[in-house]
């Protein structure tokens, strides 16, 4: 290496960014499509306009903090990528949120202007904050754009904070997990390796755009020049329709969600072509995991992500067409792991650990909130919170989040283990598992079971138990319920703290079950 001119050139060379290469596939392909609506079509070429012009609008607005709330739509890509192009921050609010959570939400990032469609203008608009600016998506939006000033040069930088997607709202006010161009581009090689997606792939993003799910994949897509058919939520008809048209290397599919995509696939015409599909199997009856790869011809991708990680640290497991499920994972190649105990030493084969790990995907910390990033980042590693206990065939099978434990009698009962056998019966539709005091235990499982069909019994499912659980983690109750009742967050989450709410005052835990 020279001076520091000729360094100041060579970090220059290095520094890909996600617009980057937007506006290279614009240069070399503009005609290819980006983003595919039901109500909009765009090139490459129209995508980059788009962009510069939204750019020198936000400019114009001043601030480097900006906000979106709004459903899967052009718009929502456009001005992801405006303002990383002018490197500022965007916090993606999740449209789900109860007035108090989003306002906590927008609270953090300070934001100058937040972004709505027209849609959540209606129904969220008289509980946001007085004091911000609100721009509407449509008749005002397009109006800023045209009396923007110039447009502005390309200065995000490839490690400057970007995009904030909000996390851990099912225990506690969420918490906002930055990510950078960079980890974005991370996470797209992770993408290649764990899920197939290759330079010019196609994306069906279904999920919504202010998670994860959606925004990876999104982003992972317009930097490789592929194509992003973005359809607002899941409908499952629509989405069985456009995988009988187009191919698609990889497709999500969402645990809540295989039941009726599946019913919408065996309603419709065949599905074209896809390399692979869905996450976390293990939240998933499996029923549903033999119906889907046989209806899509192709493996369940058998992985375990965070908002925090991206696809890694388990996603290179699959589950093929016709087998019996085996949930064990498979790490992921970028990434290094171990499994922990609470003092952060290593435990052995077969024992519960806590899953800590590091690599070029991991989320670049809260947002504002040092004492929650010092705790997740401990000597080095960041700390998931998700149990795991390793085979001694290689693979790791997943047994709760560290931070949902039944203490039952001086046992530890973790939930997952006792939903995977009642999801195992062909009969259910969705099982959950929640705690609930008890004067002689101190607490004990209680299980919410979904039916498919009227035919299976609690008996019929406490003998089910018995047969593959310890005593001790025999549920107390198994309660029939509506499928409602158990309706998962848009990421598969459970919602167990509204579940014991609701457990406290219908189910009295001596009953015979029924």
């Amino acid at each position: 290496m020279g001076d520091s001119a000729e360094t100041d050139l060579v970090q220059t060379a290095r520094a890909l960014t996600v617009t980057g290469l937007v506006a290279h596939h614009a240069r070399l392909s503009p005609a290819a499509i980006a983003i595919e609506t039901a109500e909009v079509t765009l090139s490459y070429a129209g995508l980059q306009a788009r962009i510069e012009r939204i750019a020198a609008a936000l400019v114009a607005l001043g601030g480097r903090r900006f906000a979106v709330l709004s459903e899967n739509r052009a718009e929502y890509l456009e001005l992801m990528l405006a303002t990383a192009r002018i490197g500022a921050v965007l916090g993606c609010q999740n449209i789900r949120l109860a007035p108090a959570e989003l306002n906590h939400c927008l609270d953090l990032i300070e934001p100058s202007a937040v972004f709505v469609s027209e849609r959540m203008a209606e129904r969220h608009g008289a509980a946001l904050p007085s004091h911000l600016r609100v721009i509407s998506f449509g008749t005002v939006w397009e109006r800023l754009l045209r009396e923007a000033g110039p447009v502005p040069p390309d200065t995000g930088a490839a490690d400057a904070p970007w995009l904030v997607l909000y996390t851990g709202g099912t225990t506690g006010l969420p918490k906002g997990a930055v990510l950078t161009q960079g980890i974005e581009l991370a996470r797209a090689a992770a993408m290649s390796h764990d899920l197939g997606l290759r330079p010019g792939s196609d994306c069906l993003g279904w999920p919504p755009l202010y998670h994860m799910g959606g925004a990876d994949p999104a982003v992972a897509t317009l930097a490789g020049g592929g194509r992003v058919i973005l359809q607002d939520g899941f409908d499952p008809d629509r989405i069985a329709s456009t995988l009988a048209r187009d191919r698609f290397a990889w497709v999500s599919v969402m645990p809540g969600a295989a039941g009726r995509l599946a019913d919408a696939l065996e309603r419709g015409a065949p599905v074209l072509e896809v390399g692979q599909f869905g996450v976390m199997p293990d939240l998933v009856p499996a029923a549903d995991i033999a119906r889907l790869t046989r209806l899509m011809r192709a493996p369940w991708c058998n992985s375990f992500g965070a908002t925090e990680t991206g696809t890694p640290p388990f996603s290179t497991a699959r589950i093929q067409q016709g087998e019996t499920p085996d949930f064990g994972k498979l790490p992921s190649p970028l990434c290094a792991l171990r499994l922990v105990d609470a003092n952060g030493q290593d435990v052995a084969c077969g024992d519960v650990g806590e899953v800590v790990l590091r690599g070029p995907t991991l989320f670049a910390g809260y947002w504002r909130d040092a004492e929650a990033t010092a705790q997740a980042f401990q000597q080095g590693w960041f700390h998931m919170g998700d149990l795991f206990r390793q085979r001694p065939d290689g693979r790791f099978d997943f047994v709760e989040r560290a931070k949902y434990l039944i203490k039952s009698g001086g046992e530890n009962i973790y939930p997952a283990e006792i939903e995977r056998v009642l999801l195992g019966h062909a009969d259910v539709m969705e099982a959950v598992v929640v705690r609930c005091p008890d004067p002689e235990w101190g607490e004990v499982p209680i299980a919410l079971v979904a039916r498919r069909t009227g035919s299976v019994t609690a008996e019929t499912l406490a003998a089910l138990c018995r047969l593959h659980l310890a005593g001790y983690k025999q549920p107390k109750r198994i309660a029939m319920v509506e499928p409602a009742l158990l309706a998962r967050t848009p990421t598969g989450k459970i919602p167990r703290p509204g579940l014991e709410d609701w457990v406290k005052h219908h189910i009295t835990i001596r009953e015979t079950a029924t």
